[in-house]
Formats: C-alpha cells, sequence, structure tokens
C-alpha cells in the first residue's frame, strides 16, 4: 500500500476518532482508537558499512511509520512489523488487524519509500541485507518514550527479507553498534526468513526468545539454512524454536487474505543455493567462490516461487497470537 495513502487513511481515522471521543470503546476490537505517522531518521548503508559500524559513511534518509494505538488504557504492548522485498502489502494489515483485536498497538515500518524504493526482489542489490535492521532500531527509539507505549513489551516481527532483519537485529554485537535506545525487543518473531549468511559471533543473541514460523517447500528462503542455523543457536544455549508448516511456500500467511494459490515470482533472486560468511573488514564472502558476494555470483537464481495457503496461515496466526498472550500476560 502506498504510504501517501496510508498516511491519508490514517489521519481520517485519527480525526474520526477524536470526534468519536468516548464512543470509541464501542468499536469492533481490531479497529485502532488512534493512528499515528512518524518520520523515522535513518540511514542507507552498505553492509559492509553496517557490519563495521561505519554510521560516517551512510547517506541519511527519512523512513516512516505508523503506530496505531490499540483499544485500551496506559501503556499497551507493541508488535513492531518489518516488511519484505515487496514493501507494505496487504498481508502486513491483516496482521494489525490481529493484533489491534488483542489489544495489542502496532508499528507498522515502511522502509523503502523514503529511499525512493517499491520492489527490490528482481534486483537485491538496491539494498544491503542489513540495512533494514537500522530503521528498526531507530523505530524502537521512537517507541521507547511514546507515552502509551509498555517499553518492556515491544515485540519484532518481519517477513521475507524483514524476517531476515528481524532474525538478525537480535544479534548483541548489532545491538552495541546501531541501538541506542537503551531497550531490547522482548521477542522476535521471523516469518520465513533468509538464514544463510553466517556473521561473525552470530550465536552471541539477545537474551529473549525467538520464534521462527517456515514452509516446507519453500524455495526463495529455504528453511534447511533456518535449521542449521537454530541448531547453532540451540548448542549455545539460546532460546529459539522453529514451527515448521507443509504445502507453505514463501508468504504462506497471505492465506489469511484467502489466496490459495502458489506461482513464480518471475525475476526475483534467491540466494537459496548461496554459502555467504563475513569476512575481515565486514565483506561479506562468498563461502565457496571465496571472493566477495555479489548478486551476479553463479548461485544466485531467479523466479522462486510465492503463494499462500489458508489452513496454515491460520495456524500460524494462532500460534503467534497465543506466544502473545503469555508474554505479554494479556487476560
Amino acid at each position: 500500500m502506498p504510504t501517501a495513502f496510508r498516511v491519508a487513511m490514517a489521519l481520517c481515522i485519527s480525526t474520526l476518532f477524536v470526534g468519536m471521543g468516548a464512543n470509541a470503546q464501542s468499536l469492533p476490537r481490531e479497529v485502532a482508537t488512534r493512528a499515528e505517522i512518524y518520520p523515522i531518521p535513518s540511514l542507507t548503508l552498505s553492509d559492509q558499512q553496517f557490519l563495521s559500524g561505519d554510521a560516517a559513511a551512510g547517506k541519511p534518509v527519512t523512513v516512516a511509520g505508523e503506530l496505531r494505538v490499540a483499544q485500551g488504557s496506559g501503556k499497551l504492548p507493541v508488535v513492531v512489523l518489518m516488511h519484505g522485498s515487496s514493501g507494505v502489502g496487504a498481508t502486513t494489515e491483516a496482521w494489525v488487524h490481529a493484533f489491534n483485536a488483542m489489544g495489542i498497538s502496532t508499528f507498522v515500518i515502511d522502509g523503502f519509500t523514503g529511499r525512493g524504493l517499491t520492489v527490490v526482489g528482481p534486483n537485491q542489490a538496491l539494498l544491503g541485507r542489513l540495512n533494514l535492521v537500522i530503521d528498526i532500531y531507530r523505530s524502537l527509539e521512537i517507541l521507547a518514550k511514546h507515552p502509551r507505549v509498555d517499553p518492556d513489551r515491544i515485540v519484532l516481527m518481519g517477513f521475507s527479507r524483514g524476517g531476515q532483519a528481524t532474525l538478525y537485529a537480535s544479534l548483541e554485537r548489532f545491538h552495541k553498534l546501531w541501538n541506542k535506545s537503551g531497550i531490547q525487543f522482548a521477542a522476535y518473531i521471523p516469518f520465513y526468513p533468509d538464514c544463510s549468511t553466517t556473521y561473525q559471533n552470530d550465536t552471541d543473541i539477545a537474551a529473549r526468545p525467538i520464534r521462527i514460523f517456515h514452509g516446507t517447500p519453500d524455495d526463495y528462503n529455504p528453511v534447511k539454512s533456518c535449521k542449521a542455523f537454530i541448531k547453532r543457536l540451540k548448542t549455545a544455549g539460546r532460546d529459539v524454536v522453529l514451527t515448521e508448516y507443509p504445502d507453505s511456500a514463501h508468504g504462506f500467511d497471505s492465506g489469511l487474505l484467502g489466496v490459495n494459490t502458489v506461482a513464480v515470482s518471475t525475476g526475483a533472486q534467491t540466494v537459496r543455493n548461496c554459502q555467504i560468511r563475513e569476512g575481515d573488514g565486514g565483506v561479506l564472502m562468498n563461502a565457496d567462490t571465496k571472493a566477495p558476494f555479489t548478486y551476479q555470483d553463479a548461485c544466485v537464481e531467479l523466479n522462486p516461487h510465492v503463494g499462500g495457503n489458508p489452513t496454515t496461515a491460520a495456524e500460524s496466526r494462532k500460534a503467534v497470537e497465543e506466544f502473545l498472550q503469555a508474554l505479554f500476560k494479556l487476560g
């Protein structure tokens, strides 16, 4: 959904609720009582600059975030949602309604529009693999100061490229380099992330639960790479759980919208057959060629499949809701 449209919609919603006042509580539970649009001062960095902590080399940019304050009083829990390679879409909206109905506020980050991007699937080199982590941490700074947000109950959830950012935002090393908020997320929920990159000290993660949701036949970001990473995390004593669904392609949670078909994402790049490792100086290396990784490498392939599965989408929604109910101690 274009940011301009979402801003207009949010402002209309806010105006409506100001007029309704006390009657807001009679609204359906999935309707937020207030929507606020925030500019997020961020940086556009290469992966090497990110891994080296070289903020001075970054290009300043302003991205955006939409906070929807759920019904309820006082400081509320929040789920931060980070989009994938196609930007903020309709499936994100389905999750927003689900969380708002639970009394959980949502903060949707748009990391593309402010950078002049709409889709990066056919050219993933348009934005560094880790750049969305910067946007995530900058959003945390905003939420930590908000009077209606409980800073101890903020969860990060992301999808595909955003799922990758969600997973690796848990690394303590990255927190020390880039998180200036003084707080950490209460949990991390990556949906079908790419786990093919090995970073230095990547088993040293925040002491928070990670819950990964993935599909067995996913050929965009294969689950096998996540299983290998999870095995290393568990060996290190980390709280990480993978929920794997059969017959569930990449983007299976679009089934929340009734999508029940799988199709080729024509021209989209996938690193499903790449092994990427962080080398000296923050350079990402192709583990097979021993040369710096690029999206022109032979291991990069095209045309993965995407599609929804209403059954497993509903199952994943139920699992996430139950996890958040327990984590946030909701009544």
